[in-house]
């Protein structure tokens, strides 16, 4: 009989431990998710950052003696004239980058709503991007050479060879043959977004702007422009800060010859074939700074842009969007 009840009393101790026993674990599991992922964010991410930006006020090779030489560096950024011409180079990635959001914005409006062979044209616009960006400079290293692909095609519908530029060599057309490689490479991951989010928009605001007599474009005005404000930024602000940091297509197709050497090319030369460690990490802090600065302006841009629309998580048009839209309605008739 004691026996009987010293078991009874002991189950609410055995529960206790079981449920302490299985808290621990649980605790254990989540600090081991979060701890380990936070400890190899900091060991490759911000250590190695935060050691580049000490690396930038010192005259050194990768082995050898440092030299403090303070802002020397951030100086020599702007005296140097390969640094200004490669930062004037962005120029062109940035005319490119906005013209694939613009492409990407117009071709997502079509193939959002029923088009014949619709998922056909995605899969294809989709499938560059899927291409490692090397493989993506040797092609379009072979596509641009005199005589190749390109050359051929043009003198197959009456172009003469002798008349036509060397894509690569000649300085007035060689980088906007890089930045169209770049388009053509990203131009599907903007038009899926895009569809994703228009897609996403209630199917009742296109109803709503039918009634009221909306054409095509005055429906993308006032009703998909401003619900997918936040995509239309996000491919913005990836473009943007993508073309700031070029790398792959001169790195791969020119090697950075004939004035086509961007800003990261350049600082791949000087840290790795001039050894001026120092110079080429300022120049890698200098350039997340105009990134950061780009990013700020155009979050204020687009906030000027899109102040008069509601907030996309109310799924409904502002109530100035659908004045104007009734006032354009009762001048068409």
């Amino acid at each position: 009989m004691r026996n009987t009840l010293s078991t009874v009393s002991d189950r609410p101790e055995l529960a206790r431990q079981k449920m302490s026993q299985k808290r621990r674990t649980q605790i254990g599991v989540i600090l081991a998710f979060t701890i380990i992922p936070l400890g190899l964010l900091l060991l490759f991410t911000y250590f190695p950052f935060m050691e580049m930006v000490k690396f930038s006020f010192f005259k050194m090779k990768y082995i050898g003696k440092r030299t403090f030489v303070g802002w020397a560096n951030y100086k020599e950024i702007f005296t140097r004239d390969d640094t200004r011409k490669s930062l004037l180079l962005s120029l062109y990635y940035m005319a490119g980058a906005l013209i694939q959001v613009v492409v990407g914005l117009y071709l997502a409006t079509i193939l959002s709503f029923k088009v014949k062979g619709g998922k056909f044209f995605k899969g294809s616009l989709f499938f560059p991007f899927l291409i490692n960006g090397i493989a993506i400079g040797f092609i379009f290293k072979f596509f641009y050479t005199r005589g190749f692909v390109l050359d051929t095609v043009l003198q197959a519908i009456g172009f003469n060879l002798d008349n036509l530029p060397y894509w690569l060599k000649d300085q007035s057309i060689n980088n906007w043959s890089l930045v169209y490689s770049s388009i053509w490479r990203y131009l599907g991951q903007n038009v899926v977004l895009f569809v994703g989010a228009i897609m996403s928009v209630d199917a009742n605001l296109y109803e709503a702007a039918k009634l009221d007599g909306a054409n095509k474009f005055q429906t993308f005005i006032h009703v998909i422009l401003p619900n997918i404000r936040t995509i239309v930024t996000l491919n913005v602000i990836l473009s943007i800060t993508g073309s700031i940091s070029a790398f792959e297509p001169p790195y791969v197709i020119t090697g950075g010859a004939n004035g086509t050497g961007t800003f990261f090319v350049l600082m791949n030369t000087i840290a790795h074939t001039n050894q001026k460690v120092g110079l080429a990490s300022a120049m890698a802090v200098f350039l997340l700074v105009v990134i950061i600065i780009c990013y700020i302006l155009q979050q204020l841009f687009f906030k000027f842009v899109f102040r008069k629309a509601e907030d996309e998580g109310n799924g409904y048009m502002s109530r100035k969007a659908m004045k104007n839209l009734k006032k354009e309605a009762r001048r068409n008739g």
